[in-house]
């Protein structure tokens, strides 16, 4: 157990070196790093919004007002599902009527007719690839005396409000990016909140007005009668536009400025996988009116480029095959998973879906951060001194070696901290304070363990090598049950709650490394060069 291979050594070192290296930029301003040379790591560690300031919002989906929105968009479907193809079914009283939406068809002799017409108007939601039954967003009831009704399913109203979350999270992030805020946190709440905390921001009005621009996704033809670049050198012509890509670097487009189809007539964006090329592709979907439109458009313009506009950026400009008729798309390319699902996700993030409520707003000001940061200073520095002072008082030699094991953990925590750019919160601190504790705690048992050994009559080696080992079972376990309360925390926290697991969490790994490992190695190193014929403990 006190035996170490030289690239073992230099493994233990080297791990503490780059813990001490990776912590050091958070001593320093970002002004001081800018002049440090390139090999070395700048990154500081995030400070979350008790301890930096900012603006905090919490956000609730109006539902009901989503609902009715539908319901409108349900009413104009039945109506073009029951006149289409030039064949008219005669109906009646169609409107919303008691959280649903109902018509009641005149001619009972054609309501099985009527009834194939509106089936689609259910809208499956989810085409499962795995097996089982889509789930529908409606619920359709036909009566004998002609009545139809369409109410939202249970199940359906609970998938479309947890898409909208995703969704209003989505645009809520692209806006809030737009003001450069470092590390927004925006998460979902509950079933149907959504919380944005913006660290650094001083400006709650300036935020919401931020959230509060709904994003606008139309489809606009591609003028070829020049190109982007063109057009940016010269006067585009009348009834055209400029546009930039989302490249990097950007691409020009010239674009008709009036837009065929917009976001409000898409249904829904999933990615799936083109079965000829088994590559990632982007299936889109409009509602009735807009795969009328989009029918219409893609006959006249065969061989022609659209692109699909997101706040006045082109996301994709692909080139019309063929006519699309059946209200259904298909965006292929270099697409990886992950892009494919972004694009997706922006698609039907295109515009927010449902009003947005502010329930609760704070501006928590930048001196609150400081006193925070201060004062987790201050705990952790009279914490680390007691502990210090208490191990030299009760094991000697053995407890600088604790003392020179706790600093490196200290290092190590802060340097995972900053590598991962976790955001350390104010329950962040307290967990490091908490590691303090629990990382002198593992030395104590070995040391008491050592200590036992030695009265029954071990030599130093033995006493030493048999304290290390068999107080190594107890500090696992000690850990193990404190690494599973931690990860309860996170998967079941929110917010601080969560800062304080990661803290933990961390400080579990790097506590085991420095007091079993680390420490083992300063005490066989200790013993290397002074043979000592008793223990200094």
């Amino acid at each position: 157990m006190l035996y170490f291979a030289r690239w073992k050594i230099a493994l233990i070192l080297l791990v503490v070196a780059v813990g001490i290296v990776t912590t050091l930029p958070n001593f320093f301003s970002a002004k001081q790093l800018e002049s440090w040379p390139g090999f070395l790591p700048k990154s500081q560690m995030v400070l979350g919004l008790d301890l930096r300031g900012g603006a905090y919002l919490l956000y609730e989906i109006d539902e009901q007002d989503y609902i009715e929105k539908r319901y409108k968009v349900l009413e104009s479907d039945i109506r073009e599902a029951l006149l289409r193809d030039g064949t008219r079914i005669g109906y009646t009283g169609l409107g919303a009527r008691n959280d649903g939406v109902q018509v009641r068809i005149r001619d009972l002799t054609r309501l099985e007719e009527a009834e194939e017409r509106l089936e689609p108007l259910v809208n499956p939601l989810v085409s499962n690839l795995f097996g089982g039954q889509p789930v529908n967003e409606f619920e359709m009831t036909v009566n004998d005396d002609g009545l139809v009704r369409f109410t939202y399913s249970d199940q359906g109203l609970e998938d479309r409000m947890t898409n909208i979350v995703q969704q209003s999270i989505e645009v809520i992030r692209r806006r809030v990016d737009e003001l450069g805020t470092t590390e927004p946190s925006i998460q979902r709440q509950g079933a149907d909140r959504i919380l944005v905390e913006a660290p650094g921001e001083d400006d709650p009005e300036r935020l919401k007005d931020v959230i509060g621009t709904t994003a606008q996704l139309t489809f606009h033809m591609v003028d070829t009668s020049m190109s982007g670049e063109q057009a940016m050198q010269n006067r585009p012509p009348v009834g055209t536009v400029v546009m930039m890509s989302v490249d990097d670097p950007p691409f020009p487009y010239l674009l008709e400025e009036a837009p065929l189809l917009s976001g409000e007539d898409l249904v829904d964006a999933q990615v799936t996988f083109d079965q000829r090329s088994n590559e990632p592709v982007v299936n889109f979907r409009f509602n009735q009116s807009g795969a009328r439109k989009f029918s219409l458009v893609t006959q006249q313009n065969v061989g022609r480029p659209f692109a699909i506009v997101l706040d006045n950026e082109v996301i994709s400009a692909p080139v019309i095959r063929e006519p699309i008729t059946g209200g259904s798309g298909q965006i292929s390319g270099s697409f990886t998973v992950d892009s494919a699902n972004d694009l997706a996700v922006l698609l039907r993030a295109g515009a927010l879906p449902a009003r947005l409520t502010v329930m609760e707003e704070r501006s928590i000001g930048p001196g609150l951060g400081a006193d925070s940061v201060e004062a987790g200073k201050l705990a952790s520095i009279i914490a680390g001194i007691a502990v210090i002072v208490f191990m030299v008082l009760a094991y000697g030699r053995f407890g600088l070696i604790a003392d020179m094991a706790l600093m490196a953990n200290i290092f190590l925590i802060f340097g995972a901290l900053t590598v991962l750019q976790a955001t350390l919160t104010l329950p962040g601190i307290a967990g490091i304070v908490l590691t303090i504790g629990m990382a002198v705690d593992a030395n104590v048992l070995i040391f008491e363990r050592i200590r036992e050994e030695s009265r029954a009559g071990r030599s130093v080696i033995s006493a030493i090598d048999a304290g290390y080992s068999r107080a190594l079972g107890t500090i696992l376990d000690a850990n193990i049950t404190t690494l599973i309360a931690a990860v309860i925390l996170f998967q079941l926290g929110s917010g601080p709650v969560r800062g304080f697991a990661v803290t933990l969490a961390i400080g579990i790994f790097t506590t085991v490394f420095t007091a079993f490992t680390f420490s083992r190695l300063l005490v066989a190193l200790w013993i290397r060069k002074r043979r000592p014929s008793k223990l200094p403990i």
